[in-house]
């Protein structure tokens, strides 16, 4: 199988040999999906150690993970659908869509507690903000600043979602900005907003158009934005390593709150998915869009998210303000939902200009290599992603692995 696509079957061997070893074995992770694919077939798939810890449940194939802001990419597919209606346009003013944020200030004193002094912003906040992080919005994990602790308060952004969506809205069009939009690149909630668009532009609920629009064409049958009745016995445990580095219990699978639908609907985290679900949304992209006679996408539409939109087109680290782990920084852009690679000998790992890519929170991650034909998948459950340099180990072994 692996020799008509260009790998080296004994080097891509050696990247679950080494996931065994240096993670598995020490409990630094409770499993690993490795899947590897190339000119639209499987090339590698290889899933190892246990999905559940506590009940010695394997990680398998149909393993259904929380993929965190994995989501991310899916929900600005889905806007740029709309987009592509002429519903609305990536210039539009954001408060043409959401009329209780045309007032919003920039951050300049005070705090949640006593109040805040703000500033006008210098250009009202467009879409394209909201999908390349330049909107001014935030996360309250940050821990930076007095505006990202307004949303530790209010319960923004919580990997335990809160509310609803439509209470984010309203909460978010109250708190200040952290900067005018366009100034700088902050991870933030703003793919959360984009979900809330998509509901307001279509006239349909954000989970249903996913599921209609992208999930169903693409046959993705395990995604949701919870684990549905007859797949609970097929959901992975989620962990955090404890304080020796092992993995100690974070969110156990026959307690969850996946276990039931939620009031937030999370554009930008609140999926689960399997490693071969995920497979069909990359192959659709890497395919230009369209997937088994359903266009999803258009070519040219793909070609404009896949570019990087950072103003001036400078990469991360001259306009970031983030503490994140899903990107390089060094030589990576950002496009409309995903990193790019603009310069890729800056990451210092192997790969190709125009490679794009994200993350989850619970460590799980993909790319995308236009120019290598190539797609890469990592499913895994441990919280931080930044707890360990697996995203770089697979890059690296993979592309070593390379044999044409």
């Amino acid at each position: 199988m692996t020799d008509t696509l260009g790998f080296s079957p004994a080097r891509l061997a050696r990247l679950d040999a080494h996931l065994a070893e240096k993670y598995i074995a020490t409990r630094r992770l409770p499993c690993t999906l490795s899947l590897v694919a190339r000119h639209g077939e499987i090339a590698h798939s290889h899933p190892q150690g246990l999905a559940d810890v506590e009940r010695g449940i394997p990680c398998r194939e149909d393993t259904i993970f929380r993929i965190y802001s994995m989501t991310k990419p899916i929900t600005s597919v889905a806007l740029m659908m709309l987009v592509e209606q002429g519903k609305i346009a990536l210039d539009d003013p954001v408060a043409k869509y959401i009329p209780e944020w045309k007032n919003l200030g920039v951050f300049v004193a005070g705090t949640h507690k006593l109040g805040f002094q703000t500033k006008p912003c210098t250009r009202p906040m467009q879409v394209v903000d909201l999908f390349r992080h330049t909107a001014g919005l935030t996360y309250g994990f940050q821990l930076r600043t007095n505006v990202d602790e307004a949303y530790r308060r209010e319960k923004i952004g919580e990997i335990e979602k809160a509310g609803t969506l439509e209470d984010m809205i309203k909460t978010l069009g109250k708190l200040p900005l952290e900067f005018s939009p366009g100034d700088a690149w902050n991870y933030s909630v703003a793919t959360d907003v984009l979900g809330w668009l998509v509901q307001v532009v279509s006239g349909r609920p954000f989970e249903q158009f996913l599921a209609e629009e992208i999930f169903a064409p693409l046959g993705m049958v395990d995604t949701g934005f919870h684990v549905r009745e007859g797949q609970q016995h097929r959901f992975a445990a989620c962990y955090q390593p404890d304080k020796t580095g092992t993995i100690t219990l974070q969110d156990d699978p026959t307690t969850s709150s996946y276990l039931k639908p939620p009031s937030f609907i999370s554009g930008g985290g609140g999926l689960v998915s399997t490693a071969h679900d995920y497979l069909q949304f990359c192959r659709m992209l890497g395919n230009g869009g369209t997937l088994n006679g359903h266009r999803i996408i258009s070519r040219k539409t793909l070609d404009l998210m896949t570019a990087n939109h950072l103003p001036g087109g400078v990469d991360l680290p001259a306009m970031s303000r983030s503490l994140f782990s899903e990107a390089a920084y060094d030589g990576v852009g950002f496009g409309l939902g995903f990193a790019t690679s603009t310069a890729s000998h800056k990451t210092l790992m192997p790969g190709s200009n125009g490679d794009y890519f994200w993350g989850g929170a619970a460590s799980t991650f993909f790319w995308i290599d236009p120019e290598e034909d190539l797609i890469g998948i990592f499913m895994t459950q441990l919280i931080p992603s930044s707890t360990w340099p697996v995203r770089k180990e697979m890059r690296t072994m993979v592309y070593a692995a390379l044999d044409d």
